[in-house]
This record gives C-alpha cells, structure tokens and sequence, in this order.
C-alpha cells in the first residue's frame, strides 16, 4: 500500500479518451485543457485512473501523437517533485497488454507493472514527466484505507448469470469469492466494450456516432438517476423498453461484488469506467456503497462530451464532462466537476 496521504493532495481523473475517432475529448479543447492544469496546482499527486488514451476506437499512430502534446502540458504543470500514477483501463489496456500476455497478471491488487512495457507505454511515460511516474494495475492504493481502480471488471457482473436462461456460454465463468485479477482478465465471455469500439472505429463516422451514443446510454443506465431526469422526453420510451428496468443502479452493486471477490479491504472504492462523476449533492448517499454499506464509492466522472447526455444540459450535471476526485489531508474523497464553470460551446 502507498503511504498515508495526509499533508499530500492528491487529484484522480480518469476517461480522458485522448484522440478518440469522433473527437469528443474535450482535453483537444483549449478552455478545458487550461481548467485542469490550473487544477493541478499544489497537487503532488496525479493519478490517470484508466482510459487516458483511446486505443480501441482509433488508431494507436493517430491516438498517440493526439494525445501527446496534452500528456506533456499536464507532465510540465506538474514539475519534477510530483509524482503521476497510471492504472490502465479497458481502452487503453494495449498500453500493458503485450507485457501481460508474457509476464502475466499482477497477483496483487496494485501490481507493479515496468514503465518500458511496450514502446506506447514508455512514451506515455516519459511525456508525463519530469516527475516520478509508476504503472499499477489493477488498481492502485492511495492509502491504508483508500483503493482506486478503472473498474472495467465490474462489466463482468453487469447481468445475473441465469438472466434469461443465458448461463456460463455466454457471460463466461465468472470470478467467485477468493478470485484474484487474472481471473477477471480471463473470465470469458464477449465484450461489449471491445464490440462497440471495433464498430466506432470501422463504421463512417455517422453510424459510429449512433453506436458510441447508444453505449453511453446502456453505461447511464446502470448508474444511480438524478433526481433530475438525465434523458430527454423523447428517448424515454427507447430508455424503457430497450435498457429494461434490471440494468438500473447496476453498476455499483457490480463493483461491490468485484471489491469482495478480490477481498479488498478498503474503506472507500474510487472508480471510472461509466463517465457518472459522483456522488454529487442530491445523490442518495446509499446508492453509492457496497453490500451492507461498505465500502464507499465514488466515481471520477470522464473528459468526453457525450451529446445524448449532456446536450442542452448545463452543469452541475452527473455527466458533464471534466469530472475528477480530490483526497487531500487524510479526509474523504470529494467528487469535483473542474469544468462546471464551461458551457458547452467550449467543449464541443
């Protein structure tokens, strides 16, 4: 575990989606690019909680060099004495995977990973410096008490495994108590993730706007509502009749059952992955912890404009992008929007 952050500030971001094919990265965007490095000021820790770069919907040779100058704006906010930790995701997985295939799964919950893994990784690597940088994944732990992670693992619990009579064949084996991440990498099953990113990228772009939009709203759907009605009038039919009443307020009941599968003892859970920053006030405080009321969790929201979601909204709004979650002096972690103060015509 990483020693105690207390007198440390400490600022999580995560789905920044760097170079995406559709462009709807709002870090390409210079108002928002300026807010978060003006947002890492007096931060000594920077933690890119997975997803940093796009590398399922586009090309690594058009992702990379995308996100490239934005990686080293944000490496030279910083400075030297600061340290950035990344903990890959689903979209960015490329970054480790190779060294994975070889080397295997870490078994440990904030495994090491070496920062020359593959040629991308180390370039991610040195354009965050100079500071200290490190590679852990699965997750990664911010102090005694607090455990972050993309949580791509919780897609693993999204449905019962009898739901509607499709068992192991489809949803593969799923990890049971005692798992460890290896197991979880290697559960079978489709992905879904992997099936609209390979659409986004193949697709012209029109259609692969319509599958990227759909995705968003399957990923909203399993996420606590506001008390505000995120989706407009018009799509609450499709919201109805298409998502199904089950997949509500999934997402973190799944997270909860990947937390005590890999034994994680931890007093709160921070996580990215469904791009709903919270919780927000005016949240149900109960709808954002495990089984029994623990662990806590919280979730650093995304840095992509998502039109279905947030188009004609205006922030605060669980979905507008720029979310991120700041743990400073040993105290709970705080959910923050650092683009609230943008409309949306600087962001898209």
């Amino acid at each position: 575990m990483a020693v105690n952050i207390t007198g440390m500030r400490t600022l999580v971001v995560s789905d920044l989606h760097l170079g995406d094919r559709l462009q709807r990265a709002v870090l390409r965007r210079p108002a928002a690019l300026e807010a978060l490095l003006d947002a890492l000021e007096g931060v000594d820790r920077l933690v890119l909680l997975g997803d940093v770069v796009e590398l399922l919907q586009a090309r690594p040779d058009h992702a990379l060099p995308a996100a490239e100058p934005i990686l080293r704006a944000i490496g030279a906010r910083l400075g030297p004495e600061a340290e950035v930790i990344v903990v890959p995701g689903n979209h960015d997985s490329d970054l480790i995977a190779p060294w994975l295939r070889a080397n295997g799964v870490p078994p440990a919950l904030s495994g090491g990973v070496p920062r020359d893994a593959t040629p991308a990784l180390a370039d991610l690597v040195a354009w965050l410096g100079p500071g200290d940088v490190h590679v852990r994944y699965p997750g990664v732990w911010l102090d005694d008490h607090v455990w972050a992670t993309h949580g791509h693992y919780l897609d693993r619990h999204l449905l019962p495994e009898a739901a509607f009579g499709i068992a192991r064949g489809l949803l593969g084996r799923l990890p049971r108590d005692g798992a460890r991440p290896v197991d979880y990498e290697r559960a079978g099953g489709p992905s879904l993730t992997r099936l609209e990113a390979r659409l986004t990228r193949w697709l012209p772009r029109p259609l692969a706007a319509l599958v990227d939009d759909l995705a968003e709203l399957l990923r909203a759907a399993t996420m606590p509502l506001s008390k505000r009605s995120l989706l407009t009038r018009r799509l609450s039919p499709f919201t109805v009749g298409v998502l199904g009443a089950q997949m509500r307020r999934a997402s973190i009941p799944a997270l909860g059952r990947v937390v005590h599968r890999l034994g994680v003892d931890a007093d709160w859970v921070l996580f990215g992955h469904v791009h709903r920053v919270g919780p927000l006030a005016g949240d149900d405080p109960l709808d954002w912890v495990g089984p029994g009321g623990h662990p806590r969790i919280a979730n650093s929201g995304s840095w992509v404009y998502e039109p279905l979601l947030v188009h004609h909204a205006t922030p605060p709004h669980p979905y507008w992008p720029g979310g991120a979650i700041v743990l400073e002096d040993g105290s709970d972690p705080r959910p923050v929007g650092l683009l609230d103060h943008l409309d949306a015509s600087a962001l898209h």
